[in-house]
């Protein structure tokens, strides 16, 4: 497992950082996850005993590496998820995508979550909006850098809406091509209001110079 890389912490809130294709939370596979990173962590550094309370506030897709806030408290545990479920906050990604992107723009949809795991546009799904601007563009590779800033949080979300549009995520076995490839997303920055001392906090991360990442200058 590699190094856990903490942006913040106090003793109610710890940001990290998610490498790619870690479990933000434990699963059936029995596969280590970025929950079980951050407890062990906290358990060592400050000699804690017995379990150790950590709170799940919000998930990345296994594949999807980035920015992760949990909460070291029930009191920032109910706050922060309150905060997450009403989006008051701003929740940001880079993503790699095929062909070339406008300079801007803005996707609605309704999207429902299959029996199968999979999500699709449906009319009776549930509204999922984001915004996106295009940063760079690689004719060599016909592929666009764009940073995403997500207005809803719906299962797989920006994953379906580029790939409804035919600008599938690079490396998006699910939804795009399967061409073995690490997918191309990352939560780089994340700002929120401190549960307790009601300070905003803002973090930004960029994603490891690996893989298709390194067409572009981050």
């Amino acid at each position: 497992m590699k190094d856990l890389k903490v942006l913040y912490e106090d003793n109610h809130v710890i940001v990290v950082v998610k490498p790619f294709n870690v479990l933000s939370q434990g699963d059936a596979t029995g596969d280590p996850s970025i929950m079980d990173m951050v407890k062990d962590y906290i358990k060592k550094k400050y000699h804690k005993p017995g379990n150790v309370y950590l709170g799940l506030v919000h998930r990345l897709d296994r594949p999807v590496g980035g920015i992760m806030v949990f909460a070291r408290s029930s009191k920032a545990a109910s706050r922060l998820t309150k905060a997450f479920s009403e989006h008051d906050l701003t929740k940001k990604y880079l993503a790699i995508v095929h062909g070339k992107m406008d300079s801007k723009g803005e996707f609605v949809d309704l999207i429902e979550k299959g029996k199968d795991g999979n999500s699709f546009i449906s009319k009776n799904g549930k509204e999922a909006i984001l915004d996106y601007e295009l940063l760079e563009y690689n004719s060599e590779h016909d592929c666009s850098l764009v940073s995403i800033t997500l207005k809803t949080g719906r299962h797989h979300q920006i994953r379906v809406q580029f790939a409804s549009r035919g600008h599938a995520l690079v490396g998006d076995q699910r939804y795009g091509v399967l061409d073995n490839k690490q997918i191309c997303l990352f939560a780089y920055q994340l700002s929120f209001t401190h549960p307790v001392t009601k300070e905003v906090l803002e973090f930004k991360e960029y994603p490891p110079q690996i893989g298709d990442w390194t067409i572009f200058t981050l």
